[in-house]
């Protein structure tokens, strides 16, 4: 997305519709985002502007990117806020940020995201900091909006319950490398990565007694793995052995399209 801080950088190939997009200046990737690339931020507070009505933010999407006049784009605006569930949208968007739920408040963000029927959407843990109910019903539009739309979404999340509600593919990160890569039947039902596994059983279980602590992967975290040597889960892996220390795994792939980083698991064909 070309959203990268000035001190980040970002390397390799990244192919969007057969086109190139990595390392793209601003204009160039301003004909791809917003339209037929978007995203849907953490934290809707942050990123819609406090200072501007909803009604302005959603139709500068369709003016820049559609052309399309303020009358009409008003029109287009009500109706995909109705399509996220805003009850009295009409009323509604011409309201600030500050007068939605955050519930409310991250359809906003979803209806602006897909004003333009984007080929991929962008989501940045879309469920953080809602309550339980209303993260159902996030999930539940989002699921049935890319349906609709027939859009795909890339979703960042720690929160294993929305990737069994909404991920048909699943990559698994830890220290800013692939560990894992695998369908979502066989990531929770015969994952192989001692990373992937630690996750799983950290996860409480409505079987599991409940007494006793809650099962957790032992050790920390390292803050920043710039370039150590070795896998970055070998601290805290419980089938380590001594080249794990100083020899980073290859990511291998099957023919199936599954792929594992790990010197001791082993890779179904």
């Amino acid at each position: 997305m070309g959203l990268l801080a000035a001190n980040g950088r970002s390397t390799g190939s990244a192919l969007f519709q057969g086109r190139e997009i990595l390392n793209r200046s601003g204009r160039e990737l301003d004909a791809v985002r917003g339209s037929a690339m978007a995203m849907i931020f953490q934290d809707p507070m942050t990123s819609l502007n406090p200072y501007m009505r909803v009604s302005d933010q959603l139709t500068e999407v369709l003016t820049v990117h559609r052309g399309v006049g303020r009358a009409e784009a008003l029109d287009i605006a009500v109706r995909m806020l109705e399509r996220v569930r805003i009850p009295e949208a009409r009323r509604r968007i011409g309201l600030y940020p500050h007068e939605f739920s955050g519930g409310m408040r991250q359809r906003v963000m979803i209806a602006m995201a897909l004003l333009c029927e984007p080929a991929l959407l962008f989501a940045d843990e879309p469920t953080t900091a809602l309550d339980v109910t209303v993260q159902a019903q996030i999930l539940e539009l989002l699921a049935d909006l890319a349906s609709d739309l027939n859009a795909a979404i890339a979703i960042v999340t720690h929160d294993l319950g929305v990737i069994a509600r909404l991920c048909d593919r699943v990559i698994v990160l830890y220290g800013g490398r692939i560990m894992e890569q695998a369908t979502i039947d066989e990531i929770f039902y015969d994952s192989r990565h001692p990373y992937t596994k630690g996750l799983l059983a950290s996860m409480p279980r409505l079987d599991d007694s409940v007494e006793g602590d809650l099962r957790t992967i032992p050790g920390q975290p390292r803050a920043a793995m710039g370039d150590l040597a070795g896998c970055p889960f070998a601290p805290r892996c419980p089938l380590k052995v001594e080249r794990c220390n100083s020899e980073v795994p290859v990511l291998r792939r099957a023919a199936s399209g599954r792929a594992l980083a790990c010197h001791e698991s082993e890779l179904p064909p």
